[in-house]
């Protein structure tokens, strides 16, 4: 079992959290219409929803706080946020957004006509629902060891190099606006990109003229998979090996609350000075002045200097430490995740734990249900519920490859213990796994439908 490292930090604000009784859990669930997300704050006790702006900043980056200049155009605030972006990614031009889903949707605006295809090694669920919302088609073409949980590979998230080929070809270049990689790949586990597959793709999209996008939300954890599994990183520092990673593309699309870790905040980075106009009219519709984008003066100071805080080695050393140590206590008991560990989350292999509920009935989301009821744990769901969908052509219901329930642990939250509780919890839950059910909807939307349906158990 991995050890657990000593963290690179010592606690200096502490925030109250309660366990609330069996019964009060099951009534909460009733109330939400057991969907997670609609479950009160108060009523968790381990919130492992997401590591989105969910994280704890520092004492430099609380400072900076005080730091903002809330002026409306030109501010300060908004020029230190400057300078990092052009130290780290390097791209001639940027607008800050105010968290991810904003730069994708602006991108999306600018870029996506309906009819386009957008290919990537997999799609998140808001990049996904922006391109669809603009009636493109996103198209995954991750490798296939991605869709085996148990195997070893160091790089999980790689590009099927061949399958893009192959896809540009098939739909040809002018149906393609642009080509994205999200790193480390989200929905495929939390698993990293390595340089090499970047470089490969960086030449496939350029050999056919495509714009090459990242999906930079968890850029520095990719940075450090490289940096500790790739030949020729070992002596790199993350940032060193972060600046080639962006060298390679034509702009990017990065949630903040990731990476950066701040509680609110995104970036949309191109090297196109007429994209960047485009970018800069449809900001102004929806967002805000391009020199702070939807945030306070203060929210640009803290990315300022969470945006080096989240390159740091000691930090990111003990991040992805924590994760394989909470995947190896549940893979020592039994309980199968997707292997090698993620950087960000430990994602459980729901379709192994509970084999006799199909994918419409929904397993991940019965898991993510149970891990609530058993230890007032909030995870979330990432299969049929989040990525299921209809074939635009034939109307069939298109179930992904993957079950799974998704743990993300807040950047420098919880500690060892906090770990240990959800091991043993979800020890708990496999005891009694064949007792479980599925579920079935009340209600859901066309698009993002896991933030707001509603449920019932079979």
């Amino acid at each position: 079992m991995p050890t657990y490292p000593p963290e690179p930090f010592r606690i200096k604000v502490t925030e109250p959290i309660r366990l609330i009784s069996r019964e009060a859990r099951e009534a909460a669930l009733k109330e939400a219409g057991y969907n997670l997300f609609a479950v009160k704050a108060e009523d968790i006790f381990i919130d492992l929803l997401t590591d989105s702006g969910t994280g704890a900043m520092s004492q430099d980056q609380w400072a900076a706080l005080m730091r903002g200049d809330e002026s409306y155009a030109g501010a300060r605030s908004y020029l230190r946020l400057k300078q990092a972006v052009e130290d780290i990614f390097g791209f001639k031009f940027f607008v800050p957004t105010h968290q991810g889903r904003a730069a994708e949707n602006i991108l999306a605006a600018c870029l996506v006509k309906p009819g386009m295809y957008v290919p990537s090694n997999m799609h998140f669920d808001t990049t996904d629902a922006n391109i669809r919302a603009r009636g493109g088609r996103p198209t995954n073409l991750v490798i296939d060891e991605a869709f085996d949980p148990s195997n070893p590979h160091p790089f999980k998230g790689n590009m099927d190099i061949a399958k893009l080929k192959a896809f540009i070809e098939k739909i040809g270049v002018e149906k393609i606006p642009f080509g994205m990689i999200t790193v480390t790949n989200n929905a495929g586990g939390g698993q990293p990109v390595s340089m090499a597959n970047l470089k490969a793709v960086a030449e496939t999209y350029r050999s056919f003229g495509l714009p090459f996008f990242i999906d930079a939300a968890r850029y520095a954890e990719n940075a450090y998979f490289i940096k500790t599994r790739e030949a020729g990183y070992e002596n790199k520092s993350p940032i060193e090996i972060a600046r080639e990673m962006f060298s390679l593309a034509d702009g990017m699309t990065m949630s903040a609350k990731k990476d950066a870790i701040v509680n609110i905040g995104g970036l949309l980075c191109v090297n196109d000075e007429k994209l960047f106009g485009n970018v800069k009219n449809e900001l102004i519709l929806r967002e805000g002045f391009p020199t702070y984008g939807g945030l306070a003066g203060r929210d640009l100071d803290a990315m300022a200097v969470g945006l080096y805080e989240g390159l740091d080695e000691a930090y990111l050393g003990h991040r992805l430490a924590q994760t394989a140590y909470l995947a190896s206590r549940l893979n020592d008991a039994g309980i199968p995740t997707i292997q090698p560990a993620g950087g960000h989350a430990v994602y459980l292999d729901a379709h192994a734990v509970l084999p006799h509920i199909p994918n419409y009935e929904y397993p991940a989301q019965a898991l993510c249900v149970e891990a609530y009821r058993e230890g007032a744990i909030r995870g979330v769901e990432i299969g049929s519920v989040m990525f299921a969908y209809p074939d635009p052509d034939s109307g069939k219901i298109i179930y992904p490859k993957l079950e799974l329930l998704r743990l993300a642990i807040p950047r420098r939250t919880y500690t060892q213990s906090h770990m240990d509780y959800v091991a043993d919890s979800l020890i708990q839950i496999k005891a009694r796994a064949e007792s479980i059910r599925g579920y079935k909807f009340t209600y859901a939307p066309e698009l993002l439908r896991h933030f707001t349906a509603k449920f019932e158990p079979l």
